[in-house]
């Protein structure tokens, strides 16, 4: 990955920077590439399977699980993205991305999700969350009718966890957070992502 200088435009230095893909069927995906641009990567949306062709790695945002879950089957995404994961390709899920990561959606890693664990919309909450592999400071954790993760196996490692509940977890190449990365001002968690990528690509 290309990372701008000094008074380097960001747009050039990302032209040579790895080739991201956001599922874009529903949710806040826009912002999810802002910060990967940001941070000199190209991204694509993914509404289709041939969205898929030569990524790098895949960002699945926020938004409503059920509705994302229906587009995907509509489009006939599930097999195809199934496949990319199997061929080692980085994935970051987020809030609904996680969920869709989960054993009843998409089967990828071996964890089992609770929807709107937290309560609904009203019970919206920002927190200072000490992230593992991030270091200091905490990360600025957005949560929005977020998951936590109720069960996981022996190979999904928890990086941070909320009164007792696991809200983010790694399992090989995946990585999964309950919450809005992208809307926290920090951009740690995307860049670690992108060092996901990184090594992959030389793998």
């Amino acid at each position: 990955m290309t990372v701008p200088t000094p008074g380097q435009n960001w747009a050039a230095a990302a032209a040579n920077g790895p080739l991201i893909g956001v599922l874009a069927l529903q949710g806040d995906f826009a912002a999810h590439e802002r910060v990967l641009r940001s941070l000199g990567a190209r991204t694509r949306q993914v509404r289709v399977p041939a969205d898929l062709d030569d990524l790098a790695g895949l960002v699945m945002p926020g938004g409503e699980s059920t509705t994302m879950t229906l587009g995907i089957e509509r489009e006939g995404l599930a097999e195809p993205l199934r496949a990319l994961a199997g061929r080692g390709v980085p994935i970051f899920g987020t809030c609904a991305g996680l969920i869709l990561l989960d054993r009843e959606h998409l089967g990828l890693m071996d964890v089992r999700c609770e929807r709107n664990a937290f309560g609904r919309q009203v019970h919206s909450f920002e927190a200072e969350l000490p992230v593992a592999e991030l270091g200091q400071p905490p990360v600025r954790a957005v949560f929005i009718r977020a998951p936590w993760i109720r069960e996981h196996g022996a190979e999904v490692q928890v990086l941070a966890e909320i009164d007792g509940h696991a809200v983010a977890a790694r399992q090989a190449h995946l990585l999964g957070v309950a919450f809005h990365p992208e809307l926290g001002g920090d951009t740690r968690l995307h860049a670690r992502f992108l060092a996901d990528v990184r090594a992959a690509s030389v793998a």
